[in-house]
């Protein structure tokens, strides 16, 4: 990796480590759909006058409005209510590790709508059963009462956040970042603004909701959504998941400096097991077919050693009879 892209994949491993505390403090006063258009039109607000400055947007519209469409769906609109709604009954300790799932599910969905089928090995299949066994640690406690849906919310921005990369790299690659985000910004803000109106509180937030929800706008969407893209250009969508390896371990820290939340033997138990589940099912793998050739002789008996040695200078018996 490039020095500008481990920049890239530090910046986004804390940015993207701090939301779940800031959502939860959000949460606590205002309602979920106040909380994504806040975030959204903070995020907006701020970038849309530097996409139309750029030149070329309404062309960009014009040209990729489907898989712009997609993305703005399936990365921002749909998994940012859920995993806000998930919040309101789940710590955000619990919510930042569920999300480590993303790299588990992010490589089988590359594998089966990739594009390019990447060989599943024995060690990137072990890897999904531990992380998935992580998963199962962390969640069974839950699933009672309200947490069960709560989890399922999760679930589904999980897919949400592993599946919105393949199409910014296979379709919206030549788009450029402040192009593809400040529109999906914009829309997101306005299809949540008449559930943001009608849930609005009655009376003014705290001043650390407020502070929440403008960090949520300006650093963990405007600042964060740019550096991103740029990564998944720089190192690719499926690596560029891998930040979520280092999102849990902020996310747990935050929660218990800020809010108090413990870091229970369960939840240390699961933290292990996702992380490792996760690099073992991301780390790339020899291509099919890659492995070192065997040379063998007329009797059949393999001669690696003559691939370290290169050829024998000496003449064959055949080529000596025919000098």
């Amino acid at each position: 990796m490039t020095a500008r892209g481990w920049f890239l994949f530090s910046l986004m491993g804390v940015i993207w480590g701090i939301p779940y505390l800031m959502i939860k403090v959000a949460v606590d006063e205002v309602s979920p759909s106040t909380v994504v258009f806040a975030r959204c039109a903070v995020g907006a607000l701020l970038l849309l006058p530097l996409a139309i400055r750029q030149g070329g947007l309404f062309l960009t519209l014009r040209t990729h409005w489907r898989p712009m469409l997609a993305f703005a769906c399936i990365e921002i609109m749909a998994p940012w209510f859920t995993l806000t709604d998930a919040e309101r009954h789940l710590s955000s300790s619990t919510a930042g590790l569920l999300i480590a799932g993303v790299p588990i599910v992010g490589v089988v969905a590359a594998r089966y709508f990739g594009g390019e089928r990447e060989h599943l090995g024995v060690r990137r299949i072990a890897g999904l059963l531990i992380g998935l066994a992580g998963v199962a640690v962390l969640t069974i406690p839950h699933l009672t009462g309200g947490d069960a849906r709560s989890l399922g919310e999760v679930l589904l921005t999980v897919i949400g956040y592993a599946t919105a990369p393949l199409i910014a790299a296979r379709r919206l690659k030549d788009v450029p970042t402040l192009q593809l985000i400040a529109p999906c910004l914009t829309l997101a803000a306005l299809v949540y603004a008449p559930a943001a109106a009608a849930t609005w509180p009655t009376s003014m937030p705290s001043t650390n909701a407020l502070l929440s929800l403008l960090a949520l706008g300006v650093l963990c969407t405007a600042v964060a959504f740019v550096a991103f893209l740029e990564l998944i250009k720089e190192i690719g969508p499926t690596r560029s998941t891998v930040i979520t390896y280092v999102n849990p371990a902020v996310a747990v820290a935050a929660g218990a400096l800020f809010l108090g939340e413990s870091f229970t033997p369960t939840i240390a138990v699961s933290f292990a097991l996702i992380l490792t589940g996760s690099v073992l099912a991301t780390m790339a793998s020899a291509p099919k077919g890659s492995a070192r050739p065997v040379l063998r002789r007329p009797g059949g008996r393999a001669t690696r050693q003559r691939l370290r040695r290169g050829p024998d200078p000496r003449p064959e018996r055949g080529e000596a009879r025919a000098r």
